[in-house]
Protein backbone atom coordinates (compact mmCIF):
# COMPACT_ATOMS: atom_id res chain seq x y z
CA UNK A 1 0.00 0.00 0.00
CA UNK A 2 1.48 3.34 -1.08
CA UNK A 3 2.75 5.65 1.69
CA UNK A 4 1.50 9.19 1.09
CA UNK A 5 2.76 10.80 4.35
CA UNK A 6 5.11 9.85 7.15
CA UNK A 7 6.01 11.51 10.40
CA UNK A 8 5.14 11.17 14.07
CA UNK A 9 1.96 11.52 16.08
CA UNK A 10 1.99 12.12 19.81
CA UNK A 11 -0.29 12.16 22.82
CA UNK A 12 1.24 13.52 25.99
CA UNK A 13 4.91 12.53 25.86
CA UNK A 14 4.27 9.37 23.84
CA UNK A 15 5.54 9.67 20.24
CA UNK A 16 4.54 7.21 17.53
CA UNK A 17 6.38 7.16 14.18
CA UNK A 18 3.68 6.47 11.59
CA UNK A 19 2.90 6.28 7.88
CA UNK A 20 -0.40 7.27 6.26
CA UNK A 21 -1.99 5.27 3.47
CA UNK A 22 -5.14 6.28 1.58
CA UNK A 23 -8.01 4.17 2.94
CA UNK A 24 -10.35 4.75 0.00
CA UNK A 25 -10.01 5.00 -3.76
CA UNK A 26 -12.03 6.76 -6.43
CA UNK A 27 -13.34 4.24 -8.94
CA UNK A 28 -15.03 6.72 -11.25
CA UNK A 29 -14.51 5.83 -14.92
CA UNK A 30 -12.54 8.65 -16.54
CA UNK A 31 -13.54 9.47 -20.10
CA UNK A 32 -11.23 11.34 -22.47
CA UNK A 33 -12.34 14.05 -24.89
CA UNK A 34 -11.47 13.37 -28.56
CA UNK A 35 -11.74 15.32 -31.78
CA UNK A 36 -14.75 13.67 -33.43
CA UNK A 37 -13.25 13.90 -36.91
CA UNK A 38 -9.92 12.13 -36.32
CA UNK A 39 -10.44 10.69 -32.81
CA UNK A 40 -7.31 12.41 -31.44
CA UNK A 41 -7.20 13.45 -27.75
CA UNK A 42 -7.89 17.14 -27.16
CA UNK A 43 -4.93 19.09 -25.71
CA UNK A 44 -5.25 21.82 -23.09
CA UNK A 45 -2.53 24.45 -23.24
CA UNK A 46 -1.71 27.24 -20.79
CA UNK A 47 -1.89 30.54 -22.63
CA UNK A 48 -1.36 34.15 -21.54
CA UNK A 49 -4.10 36.38 -23.01
CA UNK A 50 -1.94 39.51 -22.71
CA UNK A 51 1.26 38.15 -24.27
CA UNK A 52 -0.84 36.09 -26.70
CA UNK A 53 1.37 33.03 -26.49
CA UNK A 54 1.62 29.65 -24.82
CA UNK A 55 3.33 29.74 -21.41
CA UNK A 56 5.83 27.15 -20.18
CA UNK A 57 5.55 25.69 -16.68
CA UNK A 58 8.73 27.43 -15.44
CA UNK A 59 7.19 30.80 -16.33
CA UNK A 60 4.19 30.33 -14.03
CA UNK A 61 4.06 31.62 -10.46
CA UNK A 62 1.41 31.35 -7.75
CA UNK A 63 -0.50 34.34 -6.42
CA UNK A 64 -3.44 35.26 -4.21
CA UNK A 65 -6.16 37.47 -5.71
CA UNK A 66 -7.12 39.80 -2.86
CA UNK A 67 -9.28 42.04 -5.11
CA UNK A 68 -10.48 41.93 -8.71
CA UNK A 69 -7.32 41.56 -10.86
CA UNK A 70 -5.07 42.52 -7.92
CA UNK A 71 -2.61 39.84 -6.81
CA UNK A 72 0.02 39.13 -4.19
CA UNK A 73 2.69 36.93 -5.82
CA UNK A 74 4.02 34.14 -3.61
CA UNK A 75 7.53 32.85 -4.35
CA UNK A 76 7.99 29.11 -4.61
CA UNK A 77 10.82 29.32 -2.06
CA UNK A 78 8.58 31.05 0.49
CA UNK A 79 5.85 28.47 0.07
CA UNK A 80 8.30 25.58 0.31
CA UNK A 81 9.88 27.00 3.49
CA UNK A 82 6.48 27.49 5.12
CA UNK A 83 5.43 23.98 4.12
CA UNK A 84 8.65 22.46 5.49
CA UNK A 85 8.31 24.30 8.81
CA UNK A 86 4.83 22.92 9.32
CA UNK A 87 5.50 19.39 8.08
CA UNK A 88 8.51 19.00 10.36
CA UNK A 89 6.25 19.42 13.39
CA UNK A 90 5.02 16.25 15.07
CA UNK A 91 1.29 15.75 14.82
CA UNK A 92 -0.04 16.20 18.34
CA UNK A 93 -3.36 14.87 19.54
CA UNK A 94 -4.92 17.94 21.13
CA UNK A 95 -8.07 16.48 22.71
CA UNK A 96 -9.94 13.22 23.18
CA UNK A 97 -13.68 13.25 22.47
CA UNK A 98 -16.52 10.88 21.66
CA UNK A 99 -17.06 10.07 17.99
CA UNK A 100 -20.80 10.72 18.21
CA UNK A 101 -20.09 14.34 19.18
CA UNK A 102 -18.88 15.07 15.64
CA UNK A 103 -21.54 15.43 12.95
CA UNK A 104 -20.77 13.46 9.74
CA UNK A 105 -20.91 16.69 7.71
CA UNK A 106 -17.40 17.47 9.03
CA UNK A 107 -15.76 14.30 7.71
CA UNK A 108 -13.66 14.49 4.55
CA UNK A 109 -11.20 11.66 3.81
CA UNK A 110 -9.86 8.56 5.56
CA UNK A 111 -6.26 7.33 5.87
CA UNK A 112 -4.97 4.11 7.39
CA UNK A 113 -2.14 4.59 9.88
CA UNK A 114 0.68 2.07 10.16
CA UNK A 115 3.61 2.21 12.60
CA UNK A 116 7.05 3.01 11.24
CA UNK A 117 10.13 1.20 12.53
CA UNK A 118 10.20 1.13 16.31
CA UNK A 119 6.63 2.37 16.68
CA UNK A 120 4.67 -0.87 17.05
CA UNK A 121 4.37 -0.85 20.86
CA UNK A 122 3.31 2.80 21.10
CA UNK A 123 0.90 2.21 18.20
CA UNK A 124 -0.63 -0.74 20.06
CA UNK A 125 -0.85 1.31 23.24
CA UNK A 126 -2.82 4.12 21.57
CA UNK A 127 -5.10 1.62 19.84
CA UNK A 128 -5.83 -0.19 23.10
CA UNK A 129 -6.40 3.04 25.05
CA UNK A 130 -8.82 4.38 22.43
CA UNK A 131 -10.70 1.07 22.37
CA UNK A 132 -10.99 0.86 26.17
CA UNK A 133 -12.14 4.48 26.60
CA UNK A 134 -14.39 4.63 23.53
CA UNK A 135 -12.75 7.93 22.61
CA UNK A 136 -11.14 9.38 19.49
CA UNK A 137 -8.26 11.83 19.26
CA UNK A 138 -8.46 15.28 17.65
CA UNK A 139 -5.28 16.51 15.94
CA UNK A 140 -3.90 18.83 13.25
CA UNK A 141 -1.76 17.75 10.30
CA UNK A 142 -0.30 19.31 7.14
CA UNK A 143 -1.23 17.28 4.03
CA UNK A 144 -0.46 18.53 0.54
CA UNK A 145 0.33 22.08 1.68
CA UNK A 146 -2.93 22.39 3.63
CA UNK A 147 -3.40 22.27 7.37
CA UNK A 148 -6.13 19.79 8.20
CA UNK A 149 -8.11 19.12 11.31
CA UNK A 150 -8.23 15.36 11.83
CA UNK A 151 -9.43 12.66 14.16
CA UNK A 152 -7.71 9.40 15.08
CA UNK A 153 -9.86 6.36 15.77
CA UNK A 154 -9.78 2.56 15.68
CA UNK A 155 -11.26 0.74 12.68
CA UNK A 156 -11.04 -3.06 12.53
CA UNK A 157 -7.87 -3.21 14.65
CA UNK A 158 -6.20 -0.45 12.61
CA UNK A 159 -5.71 3.17 13.57
CA UNK A 160 -7.40 5.48 11.07
CA UNK A 161 -6.86 9.20 10.62
CA UNK A 162 -9.83 11.02 9.12
CA UNK A 163 -9.43 14.59 7.98
CA UNK A 164 -12.37 16.79 8.93
CA UNK A 165 -13.40 20.28 7.89
CA UNK A 166 -12.71 23.30 10.07
CA UNK A 167 -15.95 24.93 11.32
CA UNK A 168 -15.58 27.88 8.93
CA UNK A 169 -15.43 25.45 5.99
CA UNK A 170 -18.91 24.09 6.72
CA UNK A 171 -21.60 26.35 5.33
CA UNK A 172 -24.41 27.42 7.65
CA UNK A 173 -27.56 25.36 7.26
CA UNK A 174 -29.65 28.46 8.02
CA UNK A 175 -28.48 29.88 4.68
CA UNK A 176 -30.16 27.07 2.73
CA UNK A 177 -33.12 28.63 0.86
CA UNK A 178 -36.76 27.52 1.16
CA UNK A 179 -36.33 25.29 4.23
CA UNK A 180 -39.66 25.36 6.14
CA UNK A 181 -39.50 26.24 9.82
CA UNK A 182 -42.47 24.07 10.76
CA UNK A 183 -45.00 22.05 8.82
CA UNK A 184 -48.50 21.04 9.79
CA UNK A 185 -48.67 17.25 9.89
CA UNK A 186 -51.47 15.03 11.14
CA UNK A 187 -50.77 12.29 13.68
CA UNK A 188 -51.80 9.73 11.07
CA UNK A 189 -49.26 11.03 8.55
CA UNK A 190 -46.46 10.93 11.12
CA UNK A 191 -47.34 7.46 12.46
CA UNK A 192 -47.63 6.04 8.94
CA UNK A 193 -44.25 7.53 7.97
CA UNK A 194 -42.70 6.00 11.11
CA UNK A 195 -44.25 2.63 10.25
CA UNK A 196 -42.83 2.85 6.74
CA UNK A 197 -39.37 3.57 8.15
CA UNK A 198 -39.75 0.57 10.48
CA UNK A 199 -40.67 -1.62 7.51
CA UNK A 200 -37.59 -0.50 5.57
CA UNK A 201 -35.19 -0.71 8.51
CA UNK A 202 -32.32 -3.22 8.17
CA UNK A 203 -28.81 -3.76 9.45
CA UNK A 204 -26.26 -1.84 7.39
CA UNK A 205 -24.46 -4.20 5.00
CA UNK A 206 -22.18 -2.23 2.64
CA UNK A 207 -21.69 -5.27 0.41
CA UNK A 208 -25.28 -5.14 -0.83
CA UNK A 209 -24.88 -1.67 -2.35
CA UNK A 210 -23.37 -1.65 -5.83
CA UNK A 211 -22.40 1.08 -8.28
CA UNK A 212 -24.85 0.07 -11.00
CA UNK A 213 -23.97 2.97 -13.29
CA UNK A 214 -20.25 2.12 -13.28
CA UNK A 215 -21.02 -1.56 -14.01
CA UNK A 216 -23.33 -0.64 -16.89
CA UNK A 217 -20.78 1.82 -18.31
CA UNK A 218 -18.01 -0.82 -18.19
CA UNK A 219 -20.32 -3.30 -19.94
CA UNK A 220 -21.06 -0.71 -22.63
CA UNK A 221 -17.34 0.03 -23.12
CA UNK A 222 -16.51 -3.68 -23.38
CA UNK A 223 -19.34 -4.31 -25.85
CA UNK A 224 -18.23 -1.43 -28.10
CA UNK A 225 -14.58 -2.53 -27.87
CA UNK A 226 -15.55 -6.00 -29.08
CA UNK A 227 -18.01 -4.66 -31.70
CA UNK A 228 -20.83 -6.53 -30.01
CA UNK A 229 -24.49 -5.70 -30.31
CA UNK A 230 -25.44 -3.23 -27.60
CA UNK A 231 -28.52 -4.08 -25.58
CA UNK A 232 -30.15 -1.74 -23.13
CA UNK A 233 -31.57 -2.85 -19.82
CA UNK A 234 -35.29 -2.67 -19.26
CA UNK A 235 -36.40 0.62 -17.80
CA UNK A 236 -37.05 0.55 -14.09
CA UNK A 237 -40.63 1.33 -13.10
CA UNK A 238 -41.06 5.01 -12.38
CA UNK A 239 -42.51 6.12 -9.04
CA UNK A 240 -46.24 6.65 -9.05
CA UNK A 241 -47.22 10.27 -9.57
CA UNK A 242 -48.99 10.52 -6.22
CA UNK A 243 -49.67 14.07 -5.12
CA UNK A 244 -51.51 13.31 -1.87
CA UNK A 245 -49.01 12.75 0.98
CA UNK A 246 -51.15 10.26 2.91
CA UNK A 247 -51.93 8.30 -0.24
CA UNK A 248 -48.21 8.15 -1.08
CA UNK A 249 -47.40 6.82 2.40
CA UNK A 250 -50.10 4.14 2.27
CA UNK A 251 -49.07 3.03 -1.22
CA UNK A 252 -45.47 2.81 -0.01
CA UNK A 253 -46.57 0.60 2.88
CA UNK A 254 -48.42 -1.67 0.44
CA UNK A 255 -45.16 -2.20 -1.46
CA UNK A 256 -43.35 -3.24 1.71
CA UNK A 257 -45.84 -6.00 2.64
CA UNK A 258 -44.23 -9.34 3.30
CA UNK A 259 -41.77 -8.09 5.96
CA UNK A 260 -40.78 -10.65 8.60
CA UNK A 261 -40.33 -8.39 11.62
CA UNK A 262 -43.08 -8.90 14.19
CA UNK A 263 -43.01 -5.33 15.37
CA UNK A 264 -43.29 -3.81 11.93
CA UNK A 265 -45.90 -6.34 10.77
CA UNK A 266 -48.13 -5.45 13.70
CA UNK A 267 -47.82 -1.74 13.10
CA UNK A 268 -48.45 -2.22 9.40
CA UNK A 269 -51.67 -4.16 10.00
CA UNK A 270 -52.89 -1.39 12.32
CA UNK A 271 -52.22 1.16 9.61
CA UNK A 272 -54.10 -1.03 7.17
CA UNK A 273 -57.15 -1.30 9.45
CA UNK A 274 -57.22 2.47 9.85
CA UNK A 275 -57.17 2.81 6.12
CA UNK A 276 -60.30 0.63 5.77
CA UNK A 277 -62.29 2.58 8.32
CA UNK A 278 -61.33 6.04 7.05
Amino acid sequence: MHTMWKGTISFGLVNIPIKLHAATENKDIKLRQLHEECKSPIEYKKRCPVCEREVESQEIVKAYEYAKNKFVVLDAEDLETLKKEQEDKAVEILDFVKLEEIDPIYFERSYYMSPSEGGSKAYGLLRKALTDTGKIGVAKIIIRSKEQLAIVRVYQNTLVMETIHFPDEVRQSKDVPNVPEETELSKKEVSTAVTLIDQLTAEFDPEKYKDEYRTALLDLIEAKRNNEEITTAADKPKPDNVTDLMEALEKSLEKTKGGTKKKTTKRKSNAGSKKKTS
